[in-house]
């Protein structure tokens, strides 16, 4: 028996820091050039947090998407944060964005799937709603990379930015739901892959107690680039190709690729290996970044502010990084 009922995307948001760093920026405090950044990366400028936090960054996405979607904090009633960079172990990020906008009605919990973080979150949100649990979800990739980054290894910080995404997600009954509500999330596949995992980490706090001598060492992210590179170039196609046979669609039926805006040369290997043009595959990491779980929200809200995506639009959204995790979904605008 199919479902009845149809989970739709009904508004997006998304926040920046105010501080842009360019390129040229970074080559005064780190061993590096504009040429060698964006030669390698496709990345020319991104934005750092001064006063912003992940939490504050979030919040004000999520009221962006609130407005766009035209729904009040308290309609809210699942509010999930995908992060990495949370600005307590606890309280969760999550309930610090559900303090902030006042969505009292919420339930609110973070996920940790480092870039996949935002489609893990959507993915979760969507089978809530599609369960009848609940009816209207807040879902944010929300990040402050600089906080973790060794600013002396130009390997990885001129990789990485901050920002927050969001997304208003919808139940709407099939048969009864309005026709702005036609379409929606026709499937999604995802994965992790734990043996791998090292190869993009960040230590977190070790033990520390009476039995043992521990002075703090802060840890930074590492990163093996071309271990990951192969992962996703792999990966991320054949995650495409397994969703659009879930949803019954070819890869010429789809008008855009949304991917986590990691690196360019990463986004024109998956192209080719779908035999897509890239112009299916809009950037944002120019100036943004790579804003791990952030990146495919605050994209997916740029498109939207810019009048790119009409209503019958097919769109894939693609989410990949450290764990190794992956998600993909296919949905219709």
């Amino acid at each position: 028996m199919k479902n009845s009922v149809i989970t739709r995307i009904t508004g997006t948001g998304s926040c920046l820091p105010e501080q842009i760093v360019t390129n040229e920026d970074l080559s005064k405090v780190v061993d590096t050039s504009d040429e060698w950044i964006s030669s390698r990366t496709g990345i020319r400028e991104r934005h750092l947090a001064k006063d912003e936090t992940t939490a504050s960054m979030a919040a004000e996405a999520g009221m962006r998407a609130m407005q766009d979607a035209g729904i009040g904090a308290e309609e809210v009633d699942l509010l999930i944060v995908g992060t990495i960079t949370g600005d307590y172990v606890t309280p969760s990020t999550s309930c610090e964005v559900q303090e902030i906008l006042g969505a009292v009605n919420a339930v609110a919990f973070d996920i940790n799937a480092a870039c996949a973080g935002f489609m893990f979150a959507l993915h979760t949100a969507h089978a809530y709603l599609q369960s009848g649990i609940y009816k209207t979800a807040l879902v944010l990739g929300a990040e402050t990379l600089s906080k973790i980054m060794d600013w002396k290894d130009r390997s990885t910080c001129v990789l990485f930015g901050d920002g927050a995404g969001a997304a208003v997600v919808r139940a709407f009954e099939k048969g009864k739901a309005e026709d702005k509500a036609a379409g929606g999330i026709l499937a999604f596949e995802q994965g992790s892959d734990g043996r791998k995992g090292k190869v993009l980490s960040c230590l977190g706090r070790r033990n520390n107690n009476p039995l043992i001598e521990n002075p703090f060492i802060p840890s930074y992210v590492s990163m093996n680039g071309q271990e990951v590179y192969k992962f996703a170039v792999n990966t991320v196609p054949a995650s495409i190709q397994k969703v659009l046979e879930l949803a019954g669609l070819e890869t010429g039926d789809i008008k855009y690729f949304v991917l986590h805006q990691a690196n360019i040369r990463i986004l024109q290997a998956v192209a080719k290996r779908l035999k897509a043009d890239m112009e299916k595959f809009p950037v944002s990491l120019d100036h943004c970044g790579n804003i791990s779980a952030a990146s495919v929200p605050i994209l997916l809200d740029e498109m939207n502010r810019k009048g790119m995506l009409e209503k019958g639009d097919k769109i894939v959204m693609s989410g990949f990084g450290g764990g190794l995790t992956w998600a993909s979904a296919v949905l219709e605008w």
